[in-house]
């Protein structure tokens, strides 16, 4: 592993802990290491997709933490176009982001609009939503289709 790469895994680590330990949690084992699993995986990921990665911990133990760290804000679940839960690191950890999301195989890609898209995204809901009175602090984008794969 790179040093770029260890001292990014090792601002991943400090974040989770820190969340957890202002939630008054600790940070296990089990939590150091699907947090490092979802980090290396680079996509949201299904709780299969993790024991496939060569995940230690049981099915259970792994939705239960991912459950914990949802809770805090180190992770975050992001829904697909089937019924697989899947979760990635919360935005804070891995940027901004948008999801492309098959609706024929259920697979959930990550993709980054160009800041000229992000602004004219949110100029326009701006505008959308002014008469609701809404003030958008965020947004998420999941474009539904068929991957390529798929294809």
């Amino acid at each position: 592993m790179s040093p770029e790469s260890e001292a990014q895994t090792e601002a991943v680590h400090e974040f989770a802990g820190r969340r957890l330990r202002d939630a008054e949690q600790m940070y296990t084992k089990g939590r150091r290491e699907l947090v490092l699993l979802l980090h290396g995986h680079g996509r949201p990921a299904t709780i299969p997709d993790l024991l496939d990665r060569g995940a230690t911990l049981t099915q259970s133990s792994m939705y239960r933490n991912m459950v914990d760290l949802q809770a805090v804000g180190v992770v975050q679940k992001v829904a697909g176009a089937d019924d697989r839960a899947r979760y990635e690191l919360a935005e804070e950890l891995i940027g901004h982001h948008h999801h492309l999301i098959c609706t024929q195989c259920g697979s959930v890609d990550d993709f980054v609009a160009p800041a000229s898209i992000e602004q004219s995204l949110d100029s326009g809901l701006d505008k959308v939503l002014v008469d609701r009175g809404f003030q958008i602090n965020g947004h998420r984008l999941d474009i539904l289709g068929i991957c390529a794969e798929c294809a």
